[in-house]
């Protein structure tokens, strides 16, 4: 009759197997050795064993060995494994941005500081990739209807510490009338952010390939630059319909330009740090 040794180590010193986690597509995690962070796109079986590539939030891709214990999960080390061929509803992992989604997650009370965007088409596009983080953080985006009006608005806002104001405007390039708006509402306590992109109008900050076009057109200059698109793409010369069709290839941040998405991000950060939430 064999003899049964019990196991004396002590609790805290017995290792804890890693859980193993399907990589199903959008799961978000981080490689451990490189720090990189980014969603599941696919999953692949090579010669020197199974493979996850993953697509940070600017839509760089890099491929990882599904080794034991490799990634953080939620921060806490997983082992990533092929997912079952079964169909089945499930959670999406993360928003439209890329956050990781918290699933029932109530809106907060809105912040006192703002967002402002130039345009409706603007805030059209924020709210459709940014809504969810942005309910969640208790941030308002507001436009601008022109940034001839912006010196206005932060005159009557009055931003402060606890109030922090973040500006998006459209074609922010140095010599512009743009950056010149830019500099004169800035001031000197840091309670106002005004970052751009290099677009002439938000339009061109979604993807081409999203939309289903080789390249944006170039509008002569003169020329109204919406409606000069619309010519040139073959559209119907209406663009609150073009609008719409742009808008509704935009499934998530991988439908928009690097430019764009870092600078929306950085507003919500700005308009986050610290100060208290609104009445």
């Amino acid at each position: 009759m064999r003899s049964y040794s019990p196991d004396l180590t002590p609790p805290w010193k017995r290792s804890t197997p890693v859980p193993e986690v399907p990589a199903e597509a959008d799961l978000v995690v981080e490689e451990v050795s490189s720090g990189f962070c980014g969603a599941v796109v696919r999953c692949e079986k090579t010669a020197q064993g199974p493979t996850v590539t993953l697509e940070d939030r600017f839509g760089k891709h890099r491929v990882f060995p599904m080794e034991p214990a490799a990634f953080l999960l939620e921060g806490r080390p997983v082992t990533l494994v092929r997912p079952s061929a079964g169909p089945g509803p499930r959670v999406p992992a993360r928003t439209a941005s890329g956050s990781v989604a918290v699933p029932g997650a109530r809106a907060r009370v809105a912040r006192a500081g703002r967002i402002y965007v130039e345009g409706r088409h603007d805030a059209e596009l924020v709210e459709k990739v940014w809504g969810d983080d942005l309910r969640v953080e208790g941030v308002v985006v507001e436009y601008l209807g022109g940034i001839d009006d912006l010196p206005a608005i932060v005159e009557d806002f009055a931003p402060g510490p606890d109030a922090r104001l973040g500006v998006l405007v459209d074609h922010l390039v140095a010599g512009t009338k743009e950056s010149r708006i830019a500099a004169e509402v800035s001031g000197e306590d840091g309670s106002v952010l005004v970052v751009g992109h290099p677009y002439i109008d938000v339009w061109e900050a979604v993807k081409p390939s999203s939309v289903g076009i080789p390249a944006w057109p170039r509008v002569p200059r003169g020329e109204d630059w919406k409606t000069g698109v619309c010519r040139a793409l073959g559209w119907p010369e209406h663009t609150g319909a073009a609008w719409q069709r742009i808008l509704a290839s935009v499934h998530s941040y991988r439908d928009l330009e690097p430019e764009l998405l870092g600078r929306v991000e950085e507003l919500i950060d700005f308009v986050t740090i610290g100060g208290p939430e609104g009445p």
